[in-house]
């Protein structure tokens, strides 16, 4: 009996690659781009499955694809997926939650400190010989411990940021979400607040929400200019979730006291970004969830979320349970 044709698009730690090899037929891409991307659609139209991350999926890929069972993402996010087209076509998508949960909020939480601590600008300072004497109130950061944190999402990411705001930091823990998490407010004190309220009082506000047509430049120059002044801005979601120009005009106007981010409207974001020129702007490269350990247990869980569509085994991480059903 034939194995099934899968193909990876990603690399990942050789030890899953040889999971994947032993269960699977497999043509591989490190990465897809203009040299390859005709051997890809070419792959595509063998395939059983697909595994991977940092691809936009089109309709006109998956029109080439036409045995396509099963697509697992190396991400907890899928806002590079039409879900509902995948649902139509009977294509399961899966992906990687929870492995990641509490390396992202490390992240988070390395963001908000730099943020209110100045802690790049300082280090540069030291480095480029700038540091004479005794730094006097010009160089001064904010407090962290004891001041109120507004997280905009609160679901397994939000929750572990809650955790380390209110039980490490002693922080006030408001909270903007769809539903309640009664689980974070009986365990930190996790307040529920409608947005406008949140943005009102919290010293701190960090975005978490995935990105959907509903949250897509969710915070916009109204909701800047409902956070206090002196706020710290932090988003780790999804660039888009926030209206980049109206984030640098807060900041440039003395609005918000600084910002930290992971996540930029274009990614790799553009060296000339004025974002990039400002002393209080602590800007990472999409690092989240990358350490060794979670994006190899993010490859891992991937893995197992394809050999168990493709093999008769109970599904995991399912996306769109919708689309077992065609």
């Amino acid at each position: 009996m034939s194995r099934p044709q899968v193909v990876l698009y990603k690399g990942v730690p050789a030890e899953v690659r040889a999971r994947l090899a032993e269960a699977f037929e497999l043509t591989e891409f490190n990465g897809v781009n203009d040299a390859n991307r005709a051997a890809f659609y070419a792959a595509l139209g063998r395939a059983d499955g697909a595994i991977g991350v940092g691809v936009n999926v089109t309709p006109e890929m998956l029109d080439a694809a036409p045995k396509l069972k099963a697509w697992a993402t190396i991400s907890v996010g899928y806002d590079q997926f039409d879900v509902p087209d995948l649902t139509r076509r009977g294509i399961v998508l899966m992906n990687t939650p929870d492995v990641l949960t509490e390396t992202t909020a490390d992240t988070v939480f390395a963001l908000i400190l730099a943020s209110a601590r100045r802690v790049v600008e300082l280090a540069e300072l030291v480095k480029a010989g700038g540091w004479k004497g005794s730094l006097g109130e010009a160089y001064f950061g904010t407090d962290v411990q004891g001041k109120t944190l507004g997280i905009v999402g609160m679901g397994r990411i939000g929750g572990a940021v809650a955790r380390r705001a209110a039980l490490g930091f002693g922080m006030q823990v408001l909270y903007s979400n769809r539903t309640r998490n009664e689980a974070a407010e009986k365990a930190y004190g996790a307040q529920y607040r409608a947005l406008p309220e949140l943005l009102a009082q919290a010293d701190f506000v960090v975005t978490l929400v995935p990105l959907s047509p509903a949250t897509e430049r969710l915070i916009g120059a109204r909701e800047f200019a409902q956070m206090k002044r002196g706020a710290i801005f932090i988003n780790a979601a999804r660039g888009k979730v926030i209206d980049e120009s109206a984030l640098i005009d807060a900041l440039a106007s003395g609005h918000l006291r600084a910002a930290g981010l992971d996540v930029f409207e274009r990614e790799p974001v553009s060296v000339d970004s004025p974002l990039l020129k400002m002393h209080n702007v602590v800007a990472l490269p999409h690092i989240g969830s990358a350490t060794h350990e979670t994006r190899h247990a993010m490859a891992a869980c991937a893995a197992d979320n394809l050999i168990a569509a493709l093999t008769g085994q109970p599904l995991r991480n399912v996306v769109n349970p919708q689309a077992q059903q065609r």
